[in-house]
Parts: structure tokens; sequence; C-alpha cells
């Protein structure tokens, strides 16, 4: 377990749920070489959809230079859980 202020993480790169963030709907502690980062991400209550669709072609679409900016970037990790 790696501990980061009140949060417990079961290790680096693994993201979480966060039910009782009033804003975000995840956290993750990303780990890019010696570089250590908190990202939450994704909006509470909302869900993506399935490939293939507009909604999420538009997703991919509207945060494409974001997700190419790799583990360290909130949309990086909400294209890959959510989306």
């Amino acid at each position: 377990m790696i501990k980061r202020g009140k949060e417990e993480f079961a290790g680096y790169n693994k993201p979480k749920r966060t039910p009782g963030h009033p804003t975000k709907s995840h956290v993750v502690l990303a780990k890019d070489g010696d570089e250590v980062k908190l990202i939450r991400f994704g909006q509470q209550g909302v869900q993506g959809s399935p490939d293939g669709t507009a909604r999420n072609e538009a997703f991919k679409a509207r945060h494409a230079k974001n997700i190419a900016k790799g583990k360290m970037s909130a949309a990086y990790w909400s294209n890959k859980i959510k989306w």
C-alpha cells in the first residue's frame, strides 16, 4: 500500500473510484520514471459510451492531444478507464 495524503493506493498507475469526492469519479497515483503525480479525473455520475459511438468518437477527437501526453494526463486515464 502506498499512502499519499489521506488516500491509500494499491500501487502506482492503478486507478480507483472515489465515490465520496464531490466532482471527480476516479483518482490515480501516476508514475512515469521518477515523476509521481496524483491525478483526479472523470466527472462524477457520467459514464462513457461504447467504442464506435458518436459520443465516444467525439470525446477521443476532442481530447486527442492530451491523451497522447501519456500517463501523466487526466485525459489519458479518462480515455483508458471511462471511454
